[in-house]
């Protein structure tokens, strides 16, 4: 069998696969990283389309991960995001926070202008996962604190649940 070769990565033996690559690449003004994580030493090189289809479409994924993530936030029976932006809120004094949120602002709250500041910072493959194939890792900076809101998809795209995780 021929190797594979996935957008930003060297070429993959799809029948002598190591357990973990990685890479970091530019997106919208910031590196993110993007991993592969094998259990196996061997796949079906359609699995390994479905990441192709991933990367190559980061920023529709991107765009859709953040309305689930407003959708969690507005949603009272959610709390995976508001818990997470009332953590910065609370674990932060006003001049760190002030990077994210303009105080002066009175259209938006400083919570709403918090979570707004989300960005993706990782994307994890599990193609030998069917329930969760793939997971992002949003973070407002993940150089200040260590929490994460993450997205877990299925190889349909589709997010199967958000949580946050450190």
């Amino acid at each position: 069998m021929e190797n594979y070769l996935l957008p930003n990565f060297e070429e993959l033996d799809p029948k002598n696969l190591e357990e973990y690559y990685d890479v970091e690449i530019n997106f919208n003004g910031h590196e993110i990283q993007i991993d592969l994580n094998f259990e196996n030493k061997s796949i079906n090189t359609e699995r390994l389309d479905l990441v192709k289809e991933f990367i190559e479409n980061i920023s529709a994924y991107d765009t859709k991960n953040k309305k689930y993530i407003e959708q969690d936030y507005s949603n009272e029976d959610c709390d995976t995001v508001r818990t997470y932006v009332e953590h910065y809120i609370e674990s932060f004094d006003k001049d760190e926070l002030s990077e994210f949120i303009d105080f002066d602002n009175k259209t938006l709250t400083p919570e709403i202008q918090l979570m707004n500041s989300l960005r993706l910072v990782r994307i994890g493959f599990y193609p030998d996962s069917e329930e969760n194939f793939a997971t992002f890792d949003y973070s407002i900076n993940p150089e200040i604190v260590d929490q994460l809101v993450v997205i877990f998809m299925g190889s349909t795209g589709e997010m199967n649940y958000m949580t946050m995780e450190s």
